[in-house]
C-alpha cells in the first residue's frame, strides 16, 4: 500500500525523479534556498527507504539513492486520493470545480474531451 508522501519528502522525490540517482550532497544542492541541514535531508531519505519509495547502491562508505516508486505510480496515487477525497469519487465533480474555479472555459473543456478520447481509443 503506497502511503502519501510530506512535503520534504515529495520534494526529495521530485529530484531523485530527476535524477534518477544521487547522494545526499546533490539532492541538497537541487534544493531551493534557504537549504536545510545536511542531516535533515539524509533522514529525509532514509524515511523514504522506510516506506519504500527509495533504496540505495553502497560503494564504501557512499550511498547512492535511487527511487523505486515512479513518478508517474506516485501521481496515479496522489490524483485518486484528490478524487476520492475531494470530489467524492467523481469526475463530473472535478470537472465542475474545474469550470467554475478554475475559470476553465469551453475550447480548454472540448481540448480535454478531445485528450480522453484519444487516451480511450490507444487503450483499445
Amino acid at each position: 500500500m503506497m502511503k502519501e508522501l510530506t512535503k520534504a519528502e515529495e520534494q526529495v522525490m521530485q529530484i531523485l525523479w530527476q535524477k534518477k540517482e544521487a547522494i545526499v550532497k546533490d539532492i541538497l544542492e537541487k534544493m531551493p534556498d534557504p537549504k536545510p541541514a545536511y542531516n535533515t535531508v539524509s533522514t529525509v531519505v532514509r524515511v523514504l527507504e522506510g516506506k519504500g519509495f527509495v533504496d540505495h547502491k553502497a560503494y564504501g562508505n557512499s550511498h547512492v539513492y535511487f527511487p523505486t516508486v515512479s513518478e508517474e505510480q506516485y501521481k496515479k496515487f496522489a490524483f485518486d486520493k484528490v478524487i476520492k477525497s475531494y470530489f467524492n469519487n467523481s469526475y463530473k465533480s472535478l470537472v465542475s470545480y474545474l469550470v467554475k474555479e478554475q475559470k476553465l472555459n469551453l475550447t480548454e473543456l472540448a481540448e480535454l474531451i478531445l485528450l480522453a478520447e484519444r487516451s480511450k481509443n490507444k487503450e483499445k
